[in-house]
């Protein structure tokens, strides 16, 4: 359904780097009727999946660790995010994308996937929209190490974690990844891993 308070939208390209980076111009009626031009960027970096994987039996989680640059530059001292695993849909289905990036980075094949929730994270600058997921592994589906796709310079580190610690770990501030916080308390309310 299209906002019949916008109109004449103009869009420049600013950048085409990483991402693309596009410039909106734009008219917004207000609540009293009158039209004002308004002018907002967004960064276009695709939409993307990211997964829980859990072990009801073991009581864990499989989380990433790796390096983010936007989060060293804000202040993240040495700019490292524990995560679930995640990546960008690349005109793949969401639960396949979840299936190919659990083997890339964590070195587990799944097959069975459970969406969960479908969200935008950051919706005043960015326009990725992020399908969540959850799956359950076991020792069984390991086929790798994991680590990410050479071709990516992901350079992953795959972390299993007790449950019970990772939520310290989101209390303590150690994780501090949105998709990974709302994962993690999604399996605590319904019950996933103990």
């Amino acid at each position: 359904m299209k906002n019949g308070s916008i109109k004449d939208v103009k869009k420049e390209l600013l950048s085409n780097n990483w991402y693309t980076l596009h410039k909106f111009t734009y008219k917004y009626q207000r609540p009293d009727g009158s039209w004002e031009t308004q002018e907002r960027e967004a960064y276009d970096r695709g939409n993307g999946a990211a997964i829980l994987l859990y072990n009801s039996k073991k009581g864990t989680v499989i989380l990433t660790r790796q390096f983010r640059m936007p989060t060293y530059v804000n202040g993240n001292e040495d700019g490292m995010m524990i995560e679930v695993c995640a990546g960008l849909l690349d005109g793949d289905n969401p639960a396949d994308c979840v299936r190919k990036e659990t083997e890339e980075e964590t070195g587990y094949r799944i097959n069975n996937v459970q969406k969960v929730f479908q969200t935008y994270m950051s919706p005043g600058s960015v326009t990725e929209e992020l399908y969540l997921f959850v799956g359950e592994y076991d020792d069984s589906m390991k086929i790798g190490e994991g680590g990410g796709a050479e071709d990516e310079t992901e350079n992953i580190e795959v972390l299993e974690l007790d449950f019970v610690q990772a939520m310290d770990m989101v209390a303590s501030g150690e994780i501090k990844d949105a998709k990974t916080i709302m994962l993690l308390q999604y399996a605590k309310l319904n019950a996933l891993v103990q």
